[in-house]
């Protein structure tokens, strides 16, 4: 297809007919042919992208896929494409002669051409979507029919077909231990055909040996950080000095770990580098007198360098009895059944080499049945035939066998318990054993009993002023599913910064050190505001021509994550790390830790190590994060439960109070000069302290008074909560919680009892869901609230009985009680308020471990405030007084704004002051960061 002038024809019309069989001349001058190749190029890329949905959906509906194919192209449905690529799917032949890549870019130009035109273009949009998905999935340099790939996943089936009619395969039909055709099967069936699990516990045995040191130390080489996701209270050793290993050897561990982090090095650099730890093992092990086995821990779904490590380590420590495979990890819906490898998907099972990470472009493979597998990557120097494996019948009714290679099936901890026990067994007797496991082999065969997962709360991570910091380096699509929850969970709270990977892997000096610089900064000021930030990745897959280039190009992209997070300068709350290149490579490039304590998990299989004295940041909470494990919404959960709003600020405020027996004053602010005086008086007075805003001075500020009061409470020194005061509208509560406030009060206390309680239960569980304190009234105050006036013969005093009711029901953490007091000024006969009323009170929020609030604070007596604490009152609201400073100020001349604005914030500030003192908890937080 060609168009130009006519001179243009004149001089190249020869060239042109002479490379082509048949040549078509597009009038309209140049472009044009450009033009038919565009239209052309979306004809073809949705004609392959269609008859992979079209296949799909046949074999779904449970017709044979040879048949199905050879009925359509003797119909009217067919397409030249459909004829010519569905022989690859059903082949599974993706030798490449046109690439999926190639459509990823075809595509994209068709639609930039429908954007300048102003055509939409749905079904080519669609069509691009789907190889976008399928390159990012590992099959960009396949045949572009690969693109059915997706719609296999997506539709659980698989399109490749022989030429002979097959079978689908049911539990019942696994009566050997190689099956023939291996298929995607329901878990719940598989799992029902197993015997029943061996009905003994072996953890105490296990233990028993540990105990007695008569086991050998369990020494474990993790190609990433993420195998620490099963154990607890053990070392990890980022540094591997004879010296280093002797040392931990002397402290006579069950086990410890070594990173190796050899997964993003080359085949023979990671040799090179586990034959160098081994010997170092095996010197320190001969210095400590301590016998050893070495487990080479690796990825569930079977990627790494197999068998290149397993040598390198026999070459140091001789021949052993076996080399023990156990991929078996069920904190990530791995199983190993009949000696095939599942992963779960939802409630399927998987064969492994029909997942996305058997197409990974570095350590892909095609068997799932594990034999197949070792005699596949060591390109058959062992032989299925001759490889041994444990079955689950064996594990669940007799004892271990073992041969030259061992596959361990396993279905449960217990399966990997018992093996372990017999095992232990074996090397007592003088069995030598090589491992290559996944993590959950590592806390079985040391006997670890299960812990719960750790929040902030049991680690004692306090709240600080500074963000945390969440790093992404994994690109599989499971990742960028969980950052699309993340991003979803918190579309405000959390900023993004996202890191060019074509800028790094491929761009110039000065573009990549640009990148860098620009994302270190951001993230220097947005941690420094305390506000949460995430790192990450772009999302597009960016290959190499071979597995040279897509380790290159794997360590530009680390190394430039490093840098960012080395150029950080503010110490975060907690460091997340997703991906395990990416957290080996911060822990110990860019937090310089040569060890540290693996604490116990956030989430199952999601460890979290704290860092040692020699690092960057001693004692930093470190999240390491596996790529490929966790729901959806994992991130979303951890980021969710270590966000300063999962501390509640506002609740430990009061818990400090209620502790320590004294108030917190709640101070209600309308402009910079107010903030400024309640946070620096906290801060002179070593104090907490609440910046509380009523809903009038909120349609007032709007959100900029409220960014201002929760920006200068995460940075103040001493701890300051947010609180929405007297919301009276369901929907303006709402949005307060989503701006950010970590506590609100629901005031439905003009509402008939029962309305009052319901709307307040309402409105509750959503703050609650969102981790946001809550605080409620009960009974009517007299006086004025900001514009808001409530005649005496309306007020009303709390009924102890409504209350006790009303705490039950509504599950709030506060309550806000009439015992006489007022908004505003009090009478000139003083306030009357009812103690013995205040004392029931008490008695009863005690009982909801809920807290006891007092508006009106202002014109109290010292004397009247401690008896009020007394009872149990842990807030004060204070609002005419600090207000009465303000205005009194302006009355006075003054020479300039801004000597107003001074003295109006100094008489603010010696009431609140005083007001601190008065209430007791002047002098708490002296000398102390922010808790």
């Amino acid at each position: 297809m060609a168009a130009g002038s006519a001179e243009a024809f004149r001089r190249a019309g020869q060239v042109l007919e002479a490379m082509s069989e048949t040549l078509y001349v597009i009038d309209g001058g140049a472009g044009k042919g450009s033009a038919v190749k565009v239209v052309n190029q979306l004809l073809a890329g949705v004609h392959i992208a269609s008859a992979g949905e079209a296949m799909a959906l046949g074999a779904r509906m449970g017709v044979n896929p040879r048949l199905l194919y050879q009925s359509i192209i003797n119909s009217s449905g067919s397409s030249w494409m459909f004829v010519n690529r569905v022989p690859h799917m059903l082949d599974a032949d993706y030798t490449p002669l046109s690439a999926v890549n190639i459509f990823v870019k075809d595509l994209g130009i068709v639609l930039a051409q429908g954007r300048n035109c102003r055509v939409h273009l749905h079904l080519a949009a669609t069509a691009h979507q789907q190889f976008l998905s399928a390159a990012s999935g590992g099959f960009a340099f396949e045949d572009d029919a690969a693109v059915v790939k997706i719609y296999e996943k997506l539709a659980g089936i698989s399109v490749a077909c022989e030429e002979k009619d097959s079978q689908i395969i049911t539990p019942a039909a696994f009566t050997s231990h190689e099956p023939s055709n291996i298929k995607i099967i329901s878990k719940q069936e598989l799992l029902g055909t197993l015997p029943p699990q061996w009905p003994e516990d072996p953890v105490d045995q296990i233990r028993s040996s540990e105990d007695s040191k008569q086991a050998r130390v369990l020494v474990v080489l993790d190609d990433d950080p993420t195998g620490t996701q099963t154990v607890h209270g053990i070392t990890v050793l980022t540094e591997w000095t004879v010296e280093s290993i002797k040392e931990e050897f002397l402290k006579q561990p069950s086990c410890f770990f070594i990173l190796t982090n050899s997964r993003a090095l080359s085949s023979d650099k990671a040799s090179v580098l586990v034959r160098s730890i081994a010997s170092n093992v095996k010197a320190a092990a001969t210095l400590a007198e301590r016998s050893f086995t070495i487990v080479l821990r690796g990825d569930s779904t079977l990627r790494g360098h197999f068998p290149e490590e397993l040598d390198a380590v026999a070459s140091v420590i001789g021949e052993t009895d076996a080399w023990i495979i156990c991929p078996f990890f069920p904190q990530g819906g791995r199983y190993t059944i009949h000696d095939v490898h599942y992963v779960a998907d939802e409630d399927k099972l998987v064969p492994a080499g029909e997942t996305e990470f058997a197409k990974d472009a570095v350590f892909g493979y095609k068997a799932s049945n594990l034999k197949q597998w070792v005699e596949e990557k060591t390109k058959g120097r062992f032989n299925s035939k001759d490889i041994a494996s444990i079955s689950i019948d064996t594990l669940r009714n007799g004892g271990p066998e073992t041969g030259s290679v061992c596959i361990v099936n396993a279905a449960s901890e217990k399966d990997i318990s018992v093996f372990s026990a017999g095992m232990i067994q074996a090397e007592l007797k003088g069995r030598r054993f090589l491992c290559r496991t996944a993590a959950t082999f590592v806390s079985a065969r040391i006997g670890l009993k299960y812990k719960a997962p750790l929040t902030p709360t049991n680690l004692g991570v306090p709240t600080c002023k500074n963000g945390g910091l969440i790093v992404v380096g994994s690109y599989v699509p499971k990742t960028t599913k969980q950052v699309e929850a993340l991003r979803a969970q918190f579309p405000n709270s959390i900023h993004w910064l996202e890191l060019s990977v074509p800028n790094i892997a491929s761009g110039s000096i000065i573009s990549r050190e640009s990148e860098i610089n620009h994302i270190s900064r951001a993230a220097d000021a947005l941690l420094a505001a305390g506000i949460d930030t995430v790192i990450m990745t772009s999302r597009t897959l960016v290959t190499g021509k071979d597995d040279s280039d897509n380790l290159e190009i794997n360590s530009k992209v680390s190394s430039a994550l490093v840098e960012i997070v080395k150029r950080i300068q503010v110490y975060p709350r907690y460091l997340l790390a997703k991906g395990g290149i990416t957290s080996s490579d911060l822990a110990t490039k860019a937090m310089k830790a040569s060890k540290a304590e693996v604490l116990g998990q956030a989430l199952p299989g999601v460890p979290i190590w704290r860092l040692g004295a020699e690092s960057r940041h001693p004692g930093m909470p470190y999240i390491v994060f596996p790529g490929n494990v966790g729901s959806s919404s994992a991130i979303a959960e951890i980021v969710a439960s270590w966000s300063c709003k999962s501390l509640q600020i506002a609740k430990n405020i009061l818990l400090e109070a209620a502790n320590g027996h004294y108030a917190v004053g709640a101070f209600n602010v309308y402009n910079l000069e107010g903030i400024s005086s309640v946070i620096s008086a906290a801060k002179d007075e070593g104090s907490p302290a609440i910046l509380q805003i009523h809903p009038t001075a909120l349609r007032h500020g709007k959100g900029a008074l409220v960014a201002a009061c929760i920006s200068a409470a995460k940075t103040a020194n001493v701890p300051i909560a947010v609180h929405l005061d007297h919301g009276t509208d369901e929907q303006e509560i709402l949005d307060a919680i989503d701006m950010g406030f970590d506590s609100i009060m629901i005031d439905c206390s003009h509402l008939p009892f029962k309305e009052n309680l319901e709307r307040t239960k309402r409105i509750t569980i959503a703050a609650h869901s969102r981790n946001v304190f809550v605080e409620a009234e009960l009974g009517r105050l007299s006086g004025t609230e900001d514009g808001l006036t409530v005649e005496e013969y309306e007020e009303k005093l709390t009924d102890p009985i409504q209350a006790d009711e009303f705490l039950r029901e509504t599950k709030v953490d506060a309550l806000a009680v009439c015992i006489g007091n007022v908004h505003g000024i009090y009478p000139k006969d003083g306030p009357k308020l009812k103690f013995d009323l205040l004392q029931k009170l008490g008695e009863i929020t005690s009982k909801h471990n809920s807290f006891l609030v007092l508006h009106g604070a202002s014109g109290l007596s010292p004397d009247v405030i401690k008896e009020c604490i007394k009872h149990g009152v842990r807030k004060f609201n204070v609002n005419t007084e600090v207000r009465s400073a303000y205005v009194t100020t302006l009355r006075e001349p003054k020479k300039d704004l801004l000597d107003i604005m001074s003295c109006a914030q100094d008489a603010m500030k010696t009431v609140i002051a005083e007001k601190l003192k008065v209430f007791g908890s002047s002098g708490k937080f002296l000398n102390q960061a922010h808790v």
